[in-house]
C-alpha cells in the first residue's frame, strides 16, 4: 500500500488525505500544538499505579501462552471498517488461547488519535496502542511515553530482517514497537507496455536514463508524478537521497543532525534535476490519482508511488494484471549495497503512563508477542491486499503477485526509512516546509541550489 492521498496507507486504516494530515501536525515531536481532546483510555478498573518495567530497568520475562488471566487495554486508529475487523480477528486469535485475559481495543477516529496522541500518552493512555516507527517513535521514547520491550523481541527477533529490528530501535538502543503492517515505494509499470517496446528493467541510474530516453523518442512521459497535494515528490527525494547519501546520513538529516547546506544534499538535488527533463510535466499541478491514471491509459512509462496499484485496480481487472514494480535502481555508490527504501510501518506499543499498566503488563507483553505472528499479521494482509505483514512468518500462499514482489524487494533491504513525512518533525514536512519547498524545485529546477538549500535549513532553524 501507499502513502496516499486518500487511503489507509498512512494511518493504517484511515480515511483522511495526508495533506490534512500534515496539515495538523501530526503531533509527533516534543513541543508540537495538540488539540485540548484526549484519547479516551481504557475503562479498567484497576487501581493507578506505576508500571513494574519501567524504561531501563531489566526486563520482565514474558509468560507463556494460556498461563494469563486479567486484562490488557489497546488504544487503535484502526477506525476503518477493513482493518478494524482484520485486528479484532487477530485479537480474538489471542483471547480463544488466553482465555482468562480480556482485551478491550478503544478505538479513535484516526484523526483525532493524531491530533490527541501527545496528550493521550501524557496522561491516562491505554496500556498499548497503535503507533509508527522512525523518528515519530523516537520522539515518544525520548520523553519517556513508551514502554521498551526488549523481552519481547528476544523471543521474536528471528522473526524480522534486521531492517525492521533497526526501525523498532530508539536513540538508546532498545527495541520499543512490533511490526504489524508496511509497503513499499517502488517503481511501477505496465507489462505490456514494456513487452511491446521491448524495455528492460533497469538495474543503475545510467540505465534508467537511457530507457527514459527511449520513452521519450517512443512517444511516452518515461516518469509520472502528480504532486499538486505536496508530499509524492517526498518519496522521490528520499530514495536519491538513500541512494547517493545513504541511511544513516538521511535519517541525520531528517533529525537535523546534518544541515541542508550540506554538499551531500545539493548533490542530491543535482541528480534529480538530471532526472527531471523525464518527468512528466505541470507535476506541480496534477494529484497523483491522475497521474497514475496516465500510467494506467499507457501514456506513461513508470512511476514510483505505491499507490498506483488502487489506480489500476479501479480501472479492472485487464489492467490490474499487466501491473507490476521494481526497486529504484543503483546510483553506482557505496549505499547500493544497503538496497534501501522507503517503508512505513505500522506497528504496536506499550505505554509508560497507562493507569493499569502494572497490572497489566504480563498481558500487554503478551498480547504484543502474538501480534508479532505472522498468522495474526496475515488477516490484516489478506484484508488490504495493497499491504503486507512485517513477519517472516507469514503465510504468503494467498498473496497477489505485488504483494509477493513487496515481500521479495522488502527481504533485500538492509535498511528502511518511514517516508519523509514520518522521519521528520511534522511541521518541518508540511505544507510550509518540505511540501512547498520540493514544489518551488520542480517548478523552477534551475534555480540556485545554494540559496534553496539555505531557505530550507533556515526554515529547519525556525522551528527550534
Amino acid at each position: 500500500m501507499a502513502d496516499n492521498d486518500k487511503s489507509p496507507g498512512l494511518l493504517t486504516g484511515g480515511q483522511v488525505t495526508r495533506r490534512e494530515v500534515l496539515k495538523k501536525g501530526l503531533v509527533a515531536g516534543a513541543g508540537l500544538t495538540v488539540l485540548p481532546t484526549v484519547i479516551a483510555a481504557c475503562g479498567s478498573t484497576a487501581a493507578t499505579a506505576e508500571p513494574t518495567q519501567a524504561p531501563g530497568a531489566t526486563p520482565t520475562p514474558v509468560p507463556s501462552q494460556g498461563a494469563l488471566s486479567g486484562n490488557v487495554s489497546l488504544g487503535s486508529n484502526l477506525s476503518d471498517a477493513v482493518p478494524k475487523k482484520a485486528l479484532q480477528d487477530a485479537i480474538d486469535l489471542f483471547t480463544t488461547a488466553n482465555p482468562d485475559v480480556n482485551v478491550k481495543i478503544n478505538t479513535v477516529d484516526h484523526s483525532t488519535f493524531q491530533d490527541t496522541i501527545t496528550n493521550y500518552l501524557q496522561s491516562t493512555p491505554d496500556d498499548t496502542l497503535t503507533w509508527f516507527s522512525g523518528y515519530r517513535m523516537r520522539a515518544f521514547v525520548s520523553q519517556g511515553l513508551f514502554t521498551p520491550m526488549d523481552d519481547v523481541w528476544a523471543n521474536i527477533s528471528s522473526n524480522y530482517t534486521d531492517a525492521y529490528k533497526t526501525a523498532c530501535t530508539a536513540d538508546d538502543g532498545k527495541m520499543y514497537m512490533v511490526p504489524w503492517a508496511t509497503y513499499a515505494w517502488t517503481v511501477y509499470y505496465r507489462k505490456d507496455v514494456w513487452a511491446d517496446k521491448g524495455y528492460a528493467i533497469p538495474t543503475t541510474l545510467d540505465e534508467m536514463k537511457t530507457l527514459a530516453a527511449k520513452m521519450k523518442a517512443d512517444g511516452l512521459v518515461p516518469i509520472g508524478l502528480g504532486d499538486k497535494d505536496g508530499w509524492p515528490a517526498m518519496g522521490h527525494f528520499d530514495i536519491i537521497n538513500l541512494r547517493e547519501n545513504g541511511y544513516q546520513f538521511h535519517v541525520d538529516l531528517m533529525a537535523g543532525k546534518v544541515k541542508w547546506t550540506d554538499p551531500a544534499v545539493k548533490k542530491v538535488f543535482t541528480v534529480w534535476k538530471d532526472l527531471l527533463p523525464f518527468y512528466e510535466s505541470g507535476s506541480a499541478g496534477r494529484v497523483w490519482q491522475d497521474a497514475a491514471k496516465n500510467l494506467v491509459a499507457k501514456r506513461t512509462g513508470m512511476m514510483l508511488q505505491p499507490q498506483v496499484a488502487e489506480t489500476f485496480t479501479a480501472a479492472g481487472d485487464a489492467d490490474y494484471a499487466q501491473l507490476a514494480m521494481f526497486p529504484w535502481p543503483h546510483h553506482g555508490t557505496e549505499w547500493d549495497a544497503e538496497e534501501a527504501l522507503d517503508a512505513p510501518i505500522d506497528g504496536f506499543m506499550i505505554s509508560a503512563n497507562s493507569p493499569t499498566l502494572a497490572a497489566d503488563l504480563a498481558n500487554a507483553k503478551a498480547l504484543m508477542q502474538h501480534l508479532s505472528t505472522g498468522e495474526a499479521q496475515g488477516l490484516a494482509a489478506k484484508a488490504n491486499p495493497a499491504n503486507i505483514a512485517c513477519a517472516n512468518d507469514t503465510d504468503t500462499s494467498g498473496y497477489t503477485d505485488l504483494q509477493k514482489a513487496q515481500v521479495a524487494v522488502l527481504a533485500k533491504a538492509q535498511k528502511l526509512t518511514q517516508f519523509l513525512d514520518r522521519d521528520t518533525k511534522p511541521e518541518f514536512a508540511g505544507p510550509n516546509g518540505m511540501q512547498a519547498f520540493l514544489i518551488d524545485f520542480l517548478q523552477k529546477p534551475d534555480q540556485d541550489l545554494d540559496s534553496f538549500l539555505g531557505k530550507i535549513q533556515t526554515f529547519w532553524d525556525s522551528l527550534d
